[in-house]
């Protein structure tokens, strides 16, 4: 089994990277991880991960990072599998509405690789082996900061964590038949940009730990 573990930035991935049991970045064939950073944005990430799966043609993809959150109940540093992501910003404003491809007949709600106008991980049951609490997503290239936008992603989408690689991963996945598993820790509330109000280490801290007990229990499996 060949593990790439995936993010926008290589920050978001290095605590993991530095404690890993040495066994699993080694040329086994019976199991192996690698890492790989994929830039920031739906864009970067597209391209950098389609280079990486022809490179590395892995088993299972992990993407990793933290997001944004949209309920507040759920206590910052809190780490969730994501179930279902959709991509949030691709559309138009028309009369103070806004459209997706969707509500714009661009696309069918069951035009693969969607279903039911989203892309969700159809290998969750079988690779959310801690198992971690699953939330939906939203993918944007912009950070939401406007109350009408945050209703409106939270509401329409029924999205609890943003992020702005996620769909990349989901739809390439879905599209390629490639396993996949995206795995966030929340670090704010989204709007806030009071950086000081952010848990960023705690994220980040809880993300890898998290990371590193998902590696220990694939490894069983292998």
């Amino acid at each position: 089994m060949r593990v790439i573990i995936t993010a926008a930035t290589n920050g978001e991935w290095i605590p993991c990277f530095q404690k890993i049991n040495p066994k699993y970045v080694g040329t086994s064939k019976r199991f192996s991880v690698g890492f790989h950073e994929s830039g920031i944005g739906m864009l970067a990430s597209s391209v950098s991960l389609m280079k990486m799966f022809v490179q590395e043609t892995p088993t299972l993809i992990i993407q990793v990072g933290i997001g944004g959150c949209f309920d507040h109940k759920i206590p910052l540093g809190k780490v969730f599998a994501i179930k279902d992501d959709f991509v949030g910003d691709i559309g138009v404003t028309e009369n103070k509405q806004w459209k997706d491809l969707f509500d714009l007949k661009l696309d069918q709600p069951n035009d693969p690789p969607y279903e039911k106008k989203s892309l969700p991980n159809p290998w969750l049951k079988q690779y959310n082996l801690l198992p971690l609490p699953a939330k939906k997503g939203v993918t944007v290239n912009t950070i939401t900061t406007d109350k009408n936008k945050i209703e409106l992603y939270h509401f329409k989408y029924k999205a609890s964590i943003e992020s702005m690689e996620g769909a990349a991963l989901h739809y390439m996945g879905r599209d390629l038949n490639i396993p996949f598993m995206q795995i966030r820790a929340v670090s704010n509330y989204v709007g806030e940009r009071n950086k000081s109000k952010w848990h960023m280490k705690e994220a980040i801290y809880n993300l890898n730990e998290a990371l590193l007990q998902y590696l220990d229990a694939l490894y069983k499996i292998a």
